[in-house]
């Protein structure tokens, strides 16, 4: 499989990327992709929801009234959970969803995830560029240029740069990556993959040899 390069303007380069043959040959798994997916939805929660038992609520010291003779249902303290205000029972405390999984399952959950985006024909690799400020137009004329400015878009530049991210940031339904930081869930979560050339070229070869990042899931 050919990937064209596209420029800036929208216009196809003289570049052209061969998709290793390696790559094409994978089947993506759908399993590994799902538990990469519910780990990174995991390790973003919190876990600090917190609610009162009822030995943390106050009052319970005393019987609120005598046993008998007020028609009320007997009670021998405030902080009952069947009262206002009493505890909560089988309430939220805080705690740890975080979710490890192994370096492998995680590089070919990212494998299969390009492949399945590369089967789907939803990657366009666009030349390696950067901005001189920090404009938000110049980046969505961009996407614009390469008719993707509508949906959602994940954008993955090859080196860090202040005024690409700073750019594309606040574009509704953009995201802005770097090669080493991708997700799994960033790569299945769009329905346009844009990356830079020399990007998409390291991340291939990351994932077809031995070596990958062990960032994210």
């Amino acid at each position: 499989m050919k990937l064209s390069v596209y420029k800036t303007n929208g216009s196809k380069g003289k570049d052209v990327i061969e998709v290793d043959a390696g790559l094409l040959e994978k089947k993506p798994n759908e399993h590994a992709m799902h538990s990469a997916v519910i780990a990174h939805l995991a390790n973003l929660r919190q876990g600090t929801s917190a609610t009162k038992t009822r030995s943390m609520v106050r009052g319970g010291g005393r019987k609120p009234y005598r046993q008998k003779g007020t028609g009320n249902a007997r009670a021998g303290t405030n902080s009952s959970p069947v009262w206002r205000g009493g505890g909560r029972v089988f309430g939220a405390h805080p705690r740890d969803y975080s979710v490890n999984i192994p370096k492998k399952l995680k590089k070919l959950a990212r494998l299969s995830a390009i492949v399945s985006k590369l089967n789907d024909n939803q990657i366009v690799v666009v030349e390696d560029f950067d901005l001189d400020t920090p404009k938000t137009k110049k980046f969505y004329d961009i996407l614009k240029s390469l008719e993707i400015e509508k949906g959602k878009t994940l954008f993955v530049a090859g080196t860090k740069s202040g005024n690409i991210y700073k750019s594309g940031r606040n574009i509704p339904n953009v995201t802005m990556r770097l090669a080493d930081t991708l997700s799994t869930y960033d790569i299945l979560h769009c329905d346009t993959f844009l990356i830079q050339k020399s990007a998409f070229e390291s991340l291939t070869n990351s994932l077809v040899s031995g070596k990958s990042n062990d960032g994210d899931n």
